[in-house]
């Protein structure tokens, strides 16, 4: 059974990660006050409705407690409205309320007012992009939270024909290799510590984010 996930606010952020969930088969129900991004957003979601979510009736007829999780992604131009909505979330039973913050005061009340999860998209793009342009062979990097990373990157030179028993990477910069993208088509295969690695092979890792600069330094 797909998921069904509700998300306020459509503004960049709540606008594409409305979009890529229901490329992946989630059901979306979209809200926003503005009529004009609710029908961008109803050519692709499961449903899209006008409604301001700061009234407490109006939200509580999209049962957030019945969802798999709610998103309030109402960004900078009403903090107060993006409080008022996660305080609402919580008191009407949703399961799993992730809230978009803007800065680390709007951060701290979101989580006094029990967000279960907050996000800062700027601040996590901005984060991702500097690794990628510091370290070039970075391809992917998602945060997993408390300073653990999965992160995918092509393998250096000096690790072409070695095997992860050879390199030991758990012990000299404490990583774990938790899947090899290879071939043509980037399928993901299991990691055997005996089968050497190959010139066009990509690591998936999980790491602290210091541990991928010592790597791509010191292997």
């Amino acid at each position: 059974m797909s998921q069904q996930i509700l998300i306020i606010g459509l503004g960049h952020f709540g606008m594409s990660l409305a979009r890529t969930l229901s490329e992946r088969g989630a059901e979306v129900l979209a809200v926003d006050i503005n009529k004009a991004l609710v029908e961008e957003a109803a050519d692709f979601v499961t449903e899209a409705i006008v409604l301001d979510a700061t009234d407490e009736t109006e939200l509580a007829g999209l049962e957030p407690g019945k969802r798999d999780s709610a998103v309030c992604a109402i960004g900078d131009d009403s903090k107060e409205a993006s409080i008022i909505c996660t305080v609402l979330l919580r008191q009407m039973g949703a399961p799993l309320v992730i809230s978009r913050a803007n800065d680390k005061m709007h951060q701290r009340i979101l989580k006094l007012v029990g967000a279960h999860q907050i996000v800062n998209p700027e601040q996590e793009f901005g984060k991702r992009f500097a690794n990628r342009l510091l370290y070039r062979h970075v391809i992917a990097d998602t945060n997993l939270g408390e300073d653990l990373h999965l992160t995918e990157i092509c393998i250096q030179p000096s690790m072409v024909g070695k095997t992860l028993v050879d390199l030991a990477l758990p012990k000299r910069f404490g990583i774990m290799v938790v899947g090899i993208r290879r071939g043509p088509r980037g399928k993901i295969h299991q990691p055997q510590p005996k089968d050497p690695l190959q010139k066009d092979d990509n690591l998936i890792i999980v790491s602290s984010e210091s541990a991928i600069p010592k790597l791509i330094k010191g292997v």
